[in-house]
């Protein structure tokens, strides 16, 4: 019986596969709708009339309501000048697929939305809340967050803006409520020739802390600046480039400061949760009649004890004779600048949407981009929010690379 041979190929043919390039797609064409905040007392608006032009001309579609700029002294002939569409309808701006607020998004918001829009706004994690979030994922949108957008020298930069005029405008407010007409101690902020200076305490060495340190000095005031990081102390006179009296959160030395002084402002942080409370309210009836408290971070719950929240129609209240200016977000009291702050970052940004050929293709190259995102298209990016509310958490990164 002949046993068959084995079949051999006698002819081996190896080719070159073609290399396969990320063949960038064309430019795409924005529609952007920029609505009129109703909620928080938000007086800013995230793009400017420059920023507006600017995107116009590149052919791109911005949707303003009507007086949405008022806020900030820019009116409906600005953007219409810009090259912007006015509204006076809500619900028309909403239509649009780039919502752009400068405000959080609020249950008033949720009956305009549409699905697979992309929401850029502030995320202000103490405001958020489940029945929102569940509807952003059962619409498909794409939610970015302010203080989650991030540059490429690793830093925040809505977040550090908005910070230093929150920390120059802290002085001012001080400055303003020490006169007699406002109940204060009848002292100037600084001082002047002959008459020591004010004293100033500020906690917290974070950019709040420096630009309140920075403008409190530039005013002829005695300031020191306690922070329990010693990085940050070290920074903050690195920075100002002037030897600033500093301490740790020493409770016996803070107390006897903070006894003494005419203005202490709160400017810690706390990126995980509430600020922690380093001035008991015995502290603080110690203090002299007429003093004032500025507690930047009671957005954050506050770090004095006696701290309330209060709105800028009513900023302040007096307990123990020390006035409390307690506005969560002083950065609107100054709009205009805020503002163009902001427009600054988002304007770049939305250009560069349209130049990679849509949101999505950015995403692919922008690794920063990424970490600002807290919804993506129904599912739940952020594995904070998703803890904190008990939702899935899903990672971007395996989103966009399972449908590359």
């Amino acid at each position: 019986m002949a046993t068959a041979k084995p079949i051999v190929a006698a002819e081996f043919s190896y080719e070159t596969l073609e290399e396969t390039l990320d063949v960038k797609p064309g430019k795409a064409r924005l529609v952007i709708g920029i609505p009129k905040e109703e909620a928080m007392q938000e007086n800013r608006i995230s793009l400017i009339p420059e920023a507006v032009q600017v995107l116009v001309n590149n052919g791109h579609q911005v949707t303003v309501q009507s007086k949405a700029g008022e806020g900030s002294k820019f009116t409906d002939k600005d953007y219409s000048d810009a090259g912007a569409k006015i509204v006076s309808s809500r619900a028309e701006v909403f239509k649009s697929a780039i919502i752009i607020k400068s405000a959080p998004i609020t249950e008033c918001d949720l009956p305009h939305l549409q699905k697979n829009q992309t929401i850029i706004s502030p995320l202000h994690y103490s405001l958020l809340n489940k029945k929102i979030l569940e509807v952003l994922l059962n619409k498909k949108i794409s939610a970015l967050g302010f203080e989650l957008i991030k540059d490429d020298s690793d830093s925040f930069p809505i977040v550090r803006s908005m910070s230093e005029i929150a920390g120059s405008a802290s002085m001012l407010i001080a400055g303003q409520h020490l006169d007699s007409l406002n109940n204060g101690k009848g002292v100037l902020l600084g001082g002047i020739s002959g008459i020591p200076p004010t004293k100033v305490i500020i906690i917290g060495a974070g950019i709040v802390g420096e630009y309140a340190a920075r403008a409190a000095l530039a005013l002829g005031a005695s300031v020191k600046v306690f922070d329990n990081d010693i990085y940050r102390l070290k920074r903050l006179q690195n920075h100002i480039g002037h030897r600033v009296w500093t301490s740790v959160i020493e409770p016996n030395i803070l107390s006897k400061q903070i006894k003494t002084c005419e203005v202490a402002v709160g400017a810690l942080n706390n990126t995980k949760g509430r600020v922690p409370v380093v001035v008991t309210e015995e502290m603080v009836a110690q203090m002299r009649p007429g003093s004032v408290i500025v507690d930047v971070c009671i957005d954050r719950g506050g770090c004095f004890e006696t701290s309330e929240i209060t709105t800028h129609e009513n900023p302040t209240f007096t307990k123990y004779g020390v006035i409390h200016y307690c506005v969560p977000n002083i950065a609107s009291g100054f709009a205009r600048t805020a503002s163009q702050a902001i427009s600054n970052v988002l304007s770049p940004l939305l250009m560069n949407i349209a130049d990679e050929g849509g949101f999505e293709h950015l995403l692919w190259h922008d690794f920063n981009l990424r970490d600002a995102i807290y919804l993506y298209k129904g599912y739940s990016t952020n594995f904070h929010i998703s803890e904190r509310f008990g939702l899935k958490y899903t990672d971007l990164h395996l989103i966009l690379a399972s449908k590359s």
